[in-house]
C-alpha cells in the first residue's frame, strides 16, 4: 500500500509533469488554495469528493484517493526551521504568539484556536520601504 509520504511525491511529480499550478488544482478539487495544498502535502485529509476530484485531475491510482481521505499524522520532523520562508513564520510566533494568545483568551475566554478551522488566504502587499533581500 502506497503511503501519504509517496503519495505527495507523486502530487507533486503529477503538478510538475502536468504544468499545473495549486490555484487550478484547488479550483479542479473546489477547495480554497491553502486547504487543497495542505491536504496535497499530508497535512490534512479530504472528504470524498474532492478526493476523487484530485485523483482524476491528476490521473492518481485508485488508492490514492483512500489515503487522501486518511487522517493525517501531522509531525514536524525539526526543533528550528531552515527554511528561511518557514522560519520567518517560526520567528511571527515567537514575536507575536504570547500577543495572540492574550487577544484571544481577552475576546473568547480560556482556550485554543484550532489549526485545522481557520481561513487563510495569501497575497501580496507592496511595501514602499526598500527590502534588504533585492
Amino acid at each position: 500500500m502506497m503511503t501519504k509520504e509517496a503519495l505527495t511525491a507523486l502530487i507533486l511529480g503529477k503538478k510538475a509533469a502536468l504544468s499545473l499550478t495549486w490555484e487550478a488544482i484547488a479550483a479542479g478539487i473546489s477547495l480554497s488554495p491553502v486547504f487543497a495544498v495542505s491536504a496535497c502535502l499530508g497535512m490534512n485529509s479530504l472528504k470524498e469528493e474532492p478526493a476523487q476530484k484530485l485523483v482524476t485531475l491528476l490521473d492518481l491510482p485508485a488508492e490514492a484517493k483512500t489515503i487522501l481521505m486518511a487522517c493525517p499524522t501531522k509531525v514536524w520532523d525539526k526543533a528550528i526551521p531552515t527554511d528561511p520562508l518557514i522560519y520567518r513564520f517560526y520567528e511571527v510566533i515567537g514575536v507575536y504568539g504570547p500577543t495572540i494568545k492574550s487577544l484571544i483568551h481577552e475576546k473568547f475566554g480560556d482556550g485554543i484556536m484550532s489549526a485545522i478551522d481557520f481561513s487563510m488566504h495569501i497575497d501580496k502587499e507592496e511595501n514602499p520601504a526598500p527590502s534588504a533581500w533585492y
